[in-house]
């Protein structure tokens, strides 16, 4: 169940951050198909809590919104020794009463702080996994992942890796319709191929010539044909350009992200219409049911028709 999410903040919370975080869950879009979020920040007391950057926030709950909260998502926050201590034991509370704890970023460090990461692997920028590590002994810190999940408890990496972090969640919660009527309408992809690893030595720069809109035409484009050399015609590059420019904003290569797009729309399919699976393979563009079969189980780890048998709606 995935209803009710509460988002605690604490001074030197960074905004980036927490908009990912509402933006996924804060954000009213019953219209588009997606099931309403009871949203809500909390923080201690009534009095405004000051951002990373100067801005403040004045919320309307404080944590005892926590305790029934299906979710808790903490966003980054400043990198301190100590963390207060009626935040650590709301969330240890929250966790005892079964919810799902989500970390962004540094906001890993916080759940750390509350012991709810010992024993566990997690995710957070690349930047801070040695002192994360170093700090919390007991926490098997991730460099080069995006986000982990550990059923109960996920850690997404740094800064726009809380997007893919939080659309796991989603997906893995609501299934894939809900998730993609939700990145469509952020303009991201549903999901991500790679790792953070590529950005550690030479963190590329946000570009005014993204390759977005590109991505967002592949995505109704997915039944056709396409080559590195067409799509780095399509954003006016070339070749050897294009496939850097590609890795450096999605994490993998073109063939690789049209490949997991593709299966993510067969995916959606087998839950939700009658069609074959060989007319699936058609639609997303594989050709075959062989080829289908071959990418969808390397995926997403079993076969079209045992996915079908397992989460189909109908």
């Amino acid at each position: 169940m995935l209803h009710r999410v509460a988002v605690p903040l604490i001074h030197g919370f960074a905004p980036f951050e927490f908009g990912v975080v509402a933006e996924v869950f804060g954000v009213d879009r019953t219209e588009d198909g997606v099931p309403p979020f009871d949203f809500r920040v909390c923080t201690a007391t009534p009095e405004p809590v000051r951002s990373s950057i100067g801005v403040s926030v004045l919320a309307d709950h404080d944590y005892s919104a926590l305790l029934s909260a299906d979710l808790v998502a903490m966003p980054a926050v400043r990198v301190r020794d100590e963390y207060p201590a009626d935040l650590l034991d709301a969330l240890r509370t929250a966790h005892r009463r079964g919810a799902t704890l989500l970390s962004v970023c540094s906001g890993a460090y916080v759940l750390a702080s509350a012991g709810l990461l010992d024993g566990r692997t997690c995710a957070t920028h690349w930047r801070y996994a040695a002192d994360l590590a170093a700090r919390f002994p007991k926490v098997r810190v991730d460099p080069d992942v995006l986000f982990v999940d550990e059923g109960d408890v996920i850690t997404g990496a740094g800064t726009a890796a809380g997007i893919d972090a939080c659309l796991h969640l989603v997906r893995r919660e609501l299934g894939s319709t809900v998730t993609a009527a939700i990145a469509r309408r952020m303009v991201v992809a549903p999901q991500r191929d790679g790792g953070q690893r590529q950005f550690v030595q030479e963190p590329m720069p946000v570009r005014a010539d993204s390759l977005q809109p590109l991505l967002a035409e592949l995505m109704g484009e997915l039944a056709d044909e396409h080559t590195v050399s067409t799509l780095a015609g399509r954003a006016r590059m070339s070749e050897r350009t294009f496939a850097r420019r590609f890795a450096a904003e999605t994490g993998t290569s073109p063939h690789r992200w049209i490949t997991a797009q593709r299966v993510l729309k067969a995916r959606r399919l087998l839950e939700e219409s009658n069609l074959a699976v060989e007319q699936i393979a058609h639609h997303c563009g594989f050709g075959t049911a062989a080829l289908l079969r071959h990418h969808f189980t390397a995926l997403v780890g079993v076969a079209p028709k045992d996915y079908r048998r397992t989460f189909a709606q109908h």
